[in-house]
């Protein structure tokens, strides 16, 4: 059987939507094949030469590739609705998986799975970048209906795909992210020191936060409710430059936090394991999230979190951390300052969060979707 996967996003983005798509093929890559059901994955990429210097995954794997960009892709599609489906590049396919929301054109009979992340831009549109939301709205409504299934990657995502889109509840899996092994606790001095030099940390204790600086991040009210803590720790608020953020760095000049709240920029994914462990607590206080993988991994690297009340936090923590309205600065301000200065609460947290972070792994994640993927094909070969 032959697997079309849009590995589009793995390439060229480095956080979010292109990790999610690199662990599910590494996973799928060791995962093998079950008895009954060896397929042959062809990796989609746009944007790229025919030649792009990655070896594939595993031997069943191999890489279809176009120089046409995403851009270019998505007026000739969703624009100008022309005909040229993905078989154009990928060859015939029993199956298509697309990762990032939206399907591309397929030809007759060709079953299809879309991963759909997150609701956001129907839940909460003020928090999407402008003329996104009307784009994500029309065509992942269509993705949705027009798929043979749905994955959605946590049980809230699930429930606003049945409340907000209608979508048939036996359409939908949900399929958890998953942890990496390199996840884990740094204790090593030269490598927490390195990686505190790295990013422009001194020796202070540091309460962290990850994600890139948008508004959905909630990062203002983080910076008003830290106002309120004392503490000698700083804020180390770690991601890359998104839409909507000069209030963002604004709010730490207006109330003159800046010798206590630090921007040190993206971090590599390599270096996050240390600079979890090295943190003093994480804290993720965002208005809306699909699934939230940095609360997990910052689980998994023994780091006390504290984490929103919102959409699917809740279930990713589950009891392992302690949850906060994100609307409430207060709340927050307190939760920080009972972690900060409770070292047993501290410490029962990390080992309650490494107990919690090991439910989930790209492996189980991996074999769950080997499963869907042979359950929808041998569905159309039955029927």
């Amino acid at each position: 059987m032959t697997i079309g996967i849009d590995y589009t996003a793995a390439v060229h983005q480095s956080a979010g939507i292109g990790r999610y798509t690199r662990e599910i093929v590494k996973g799928l890559a060791r995962f093998g094949a079950l008895p009954s059901f060896t397929p042959c994955y062809r990796l989609f990429v746009a944007d790229v030469g025919k030649d792009f210097g990655l070896p594939p995954p595993a031997a069943n794997f191999t890489w279809r590739t176009t120089r046409f960009t995403e851009r270019w892709l998505a007026r000739l599609w969703y624009r100008l609705r022309l005909p040229v489906s993905i078989e154009s590049w990928t060859g015939p396919l029993d199956l298509f998986h697309a990762p990032d929301f939206i399907l591309p054109p397929l030809r007759r009979g060709t079953r299809s799975i879309v991963t759909i992340h997150d609701l956001s831009f129907v839940r909460e549109p003020d928090l999407v970048m402008p003329g996104m939301d009307r784009h994500l709205n029309k065509w992942v409504l269509w993705s949705v209906q027009q798929a043979s299934r749905v994955i959605a990657v946590s049980e809230a995502t699930r429930q606003d795909l049945i409340e907000l889109y209608q979508t048939p509840p036996e359409k939908i899996s949900v399929l958890y992210h998953g942890v990496g092994p390199e996840f884990k606790p740094i204790r090593e001095t030269a490598c927490l020191k390195a990686v505190r030099q790295k990013y422009g940390l001194n020796d202070q204790p540091f309460v962290l936060s990850v994600g890139t600086i948008q508004p959905r991040k909630n990062y203002q009210r983080l910076i008003q409710a830290f106002a309120k803590v004392d503490t000698k720790a700083i804020l180390v608020i770690a991601g890359g430059a998104g839409w909507k953020n000069k209030a963002i760095f604004d709010e730490v000049k207006t109330l003159g936090l800046q010798e206590r709240v630090r921007f040190p920029g993206f971090v590599a994914e390599a270096d996050l394991p240390a600079l979890y462990s090295a943190a003093t607590l994480v804290i993720y206080p965002s208005l809306y999230e699909g699934f939230g993988l940095p609360v997990l991994e910052a689980m998994a690297c023994g780091a006390p979190v504290i984490a929103s009340n919102r959409s699917s936090l809740p279930e990713v923590v589950g009891e392992a951390g302690l949850l906060i309205d994100p609307y409430d600065t207060d709340s927050m301000a307190t939760a920080m300052g009972q972690l900060l200065e409770d070292g047993s609460l501290r410490a029962s947290l990390a080992q309650a969060g490494q107990t919690r972070a090991g439910q989930f792994t790209w492996s189980k994640t991996a074999a769950e979707l080997v499963n869907l993927y042979k359950k929808i094909i041998e569905e159309e070969i039955d029927g």
